[in-house]
């Protein structure tokens, strides 16, 4: 299975996440594999059909995990097609579950203004909180965006972000307002390179790091769950009330598909149904028209 991870770091580009969550996937039919055979032991790519089917049937969980499992078992049974392991893809019927579609977390205006100027801590770590929440709530970026941001991928003279480092290791550059900038200027305050986001220790802030302070700056602001990525859809949605173009938005969010960013437009027609729901004469009971 080493072989199979290293594909998907080098060739895929996939996150560590998924890289884990698919790794887990496999491990476990592997040990399934191993507890029917005994002595016997079959490699992971010898399982048949009826052997998927089976690990999913037991595995159960919400759609979405199941959905999850299949994207696992597929990618590894292709690569192990192109690779000559096996002559036929027995995951080649499996079929993913429907996911139900959420719609995101969004703030408010006002919500979002009050954030960002109400960041959590005292002194240094004001300065670097209220930056994190500019830039997630300014650009859109995804917490792990945020956490391997450098000095010299922020320039504050034109607002603009270098993003080296996005999903799939696409890079990308990112607008950002006076108020983003006022906030990282402030917070270099003569610094040229390293880390943008520093803990205690001089060292990068992790992931974990950043969603706590956002969370937390949230909390104290009597703003219910406020993470990284309820900034980033905000931003989005607010950016689609403003009138900007979605082609516009999937490049700033750094989507691969449109289909993905469209997911804003919904939450933005969900606000347009309420307002004509509350004001359009069709809208009344047909009663209170009589």
């Amino acid at each position: 299975m080493r072989r199979f991870v290293d594909h998907l770091r080098a060739e895929r580009s996939a996150s560590e996440h998924t890289i884990r969550a698919y790794s887990r996937v496999l491990a476990e039919i592997a040990q399934g594999l191993r507890a029917e055979a005994g002595a016997d032991a079959r490699p992971l790519h010898s399982a048949t059909r009826l052997d998927l089917r089976a690990y999913l049937a037991r595995s159960g969980g919400a759609a979405a995990t199941v959905a999850q499992r299949v994207s696992a078992i597929r990618a590894y049974f292709q690569w192990a097609l192109r690779e000559q392991l096996i002559t036929e893809d027995p995951s080649e019927r499996l079929k993913r579950p429907k996911v139900p579609v959420s719609l995101p977390r969004v703030l408010e205006v006002d919500e979002a203004d009050v954030l960002v100027e109400h960041a959590l801590g005292e002194g240094g770590a004001h300065l670097r909180n209220t930056a994190i929440l500019e830039l997630a709530y300014g650009a859109g970026l995804r917490v792990a965006e945020l956490a391997a941001l450098d000095v010299a991928d922020v320039d504050v003279t034109v607002g603009l972000v270098h993003v080296r480092m996005g999903k799939g290791r696409k890079a990308r550059r990112v607008p950002f307002g006076p108020p983003a900038a006022a906030a990282v200027r402030e917070l270099l305050d003569g610094r040229a390179s390293g880390p943008l986001f520093l803990n205690r220790a001089g060292k990068r802030l992790t992931t974990r790091s950043i969603y706590t302070i956002v969370h937390g700056s949230g909390v104290q602001n009597a703003l219910a769950d406020v993470h990284p990525h309820a900034l980033r859809h905000s931003f989005a949605t607010h950016l689609l009330q403003a009138g900007a173009d979605i082609r516009s938005i999937q490049e700033m969010l750094g989507h691969a598909s449109l289909s993905t960013t469209q997911r804003y437009a919904a939450v933005n027609l969900d606000q347009l149904r309420a307002t004509w729901d509350a004001a359009h004469p069709l809208a009344l009971d047909p009663r209170s028209r009589r």
